[in-house]
């Protein structure tokens, strides 16, 4: 059994060696590269967040630090050397902590925004009561970073 999975392509093949539990293998380049095709998605999301208060920045950052540290040394040089992104990103690699102010300001941008929105959806309880819930699991993420 094991040498007929030999012939077929990597990619695609379906491991059932008794040994491994995963039900399919994949080569490296699909690997690396649905990893950098999702680290740029959150580098995309990101760059939307700087300017839509409603997403976050940082966490898309980190997830797109994260996903090319396993895919792609360049594009993860390129993010630890960014003029602006490069010294947090570089701090969270190296320590896993963040700067208080940042932290502050990240509280009160979740508080504004979610604030924002829960007045905007008044009359409608479900939708309010989410939205509070969704602040204070955001809140409570954000207080258990490590400080520098």
């Amino acid at each position: 059994m094991v040498k007929l999975l030999k012939l077929i392509p990597l990619p695609v093949s379906i491991c059932l060696a008794p040994n491994n539990f995963s039900l399919f293998t994949v080569g490296n380049n699909f690997k690396q590269y649905f990893l950098i095709s999702i680290g740029w998605l959150c580098i995309f999301l990101a760059v939307i967040g700087v300017i839509l208060p409603l997403l976050p920045t940082t966490p898309f950052l980190i997830l797109a630090l994260a996903c090319f540290s396993k895919s792609s040394p360049r594009f993860h040089r390129m993010l630890l050397n960014h003029k602006i992104w490069g010294p947090p990103l570089v701090q969270w690699e190296n320590n896993h902590t963040v700067q208080p102010h940042v932290k502050h300001k990240a509280k009160i941008l979740i508080i504004a925004t979610f604030g924002i929105s829960i007045v905007l959806f008044s009359g409608k309880i479900a939708l309010q009561v989410i939205l509070a819930m969704l602040c204070l699991l955001l809140l409570w993420f954000i207080s258990r970073l490590k400080e520098s």
